[in-house]
C-alpha cells in the first residue's frame, strides 16, 4: 500500500477541518496576495465602481442581452459570424439557401447572357454536388434553377421601361408689368 494515498489524505483533511470547526477553532488566514484572495479584491473594485455610479443608466440595464437564447450553446459563435460578416463557413445546405435568396441580385450585376447562363449552371452544379455528399448536417432543400427561365427574367429586369420625359410646365404670361428700358443718351 502506498505511503501517501491522495484519497486518504483528502479524507483525513476533511475530518480534521470539520472537527476543528466544531471545536470553535479558526483556520489560519491565507497569506495576502495569493489567488484565494483575488475574489475579495474584485468585489471591492466593483463596489467602489457602483458607489461612483459607473453602472447607472447602462443601455441594457434590467433587460436580457440581445441575441442570446437560453438553449443555444453556440450563441456567441452565431453573433461573431453576424458581427464580422463571415461567410463561407456555413454548412453547404445553409450557404446554398443564402445564395439562392440573393441570386437575382447577383445575376443583375452581370453584363452578358452567357455570364448569366454560366452563373446559374454553376449554382445548379453546387446544389447537385451538395446533394451527393453524405456529410450529415441539414438537408439540401434548395431547388435547382431553370437556366432559360433565369435568362428570360434577367432580360425582363434589364428592360425596365424608362420614364417618359417630363414636359416642362407652361409658364403663365405676366400681365401688368412692363419693363421699360432706360435710354442712355
Amino acid at each position: 500500500m502506498p505511503e501517501h494515498d491522495p484519497v486518504r489524505d483528502a479524507a483525513r483533511y476533511r475530518v480534521q477541518r470539520d472537527s476543528a470547526g466544531e471545536q470553535g477553532e479558526q483556520e489560519p488566514a491565507a497569506p495576502r496576495g495569493r489567488m484565494e484572495n483575488r475574489h475579495q479584491w474584485v468585489d471591492v473594485v466593483i463596489d467602489q465602481a457602483i458607489a461612483r455610479g459607473e453602472f447607472d443608466d447602462l443601455p441594457l440595464a434590467g433587460k436580457p442581452i440581445p441575441g442570446i437564447t437560453r438553449h443555444d450553446p453556440d450563441w456567441w459563435l452565431k453573433a461573431l459570424i453576424e458581427r464580422e460578416q463571415i461567410s463561407g463557413v456555413l454548412p453547404e445546405a445553409i450557404q446554398l439557401r443564402k445564395d439562392d435568396a440573393v441570386l437575382a441580385e447577383r445575376l443583375d450585376a452581370l453584363r452578358t447572357e452567357d455570364d448569366v447562363r454560366s452563373a446559374v449552371e454553376e449554382f445548379n452544379a453546387r446544389i447537385v454536388s451538395a446533394r451527393r455528399q453524405l456529410l450529415g448536417g441539414p438537408p439540401v432543400v434548395t431547388p435547382l434553377r431553370d437556366v432559360d427561365r433565369e435568362v428570360r427574367e434577367w432580360h425582363a429586369r434589364r428592360r425596365v421601361p424608362e420614364p417618359a420625359p417630363a414636359e416642362e410646365p407652361v409658364r403663365p404670361r405676366r400681365v401688368g408689368r412692363r419693363h421699360w428700358r432706360r435710354s442712355t443718351s
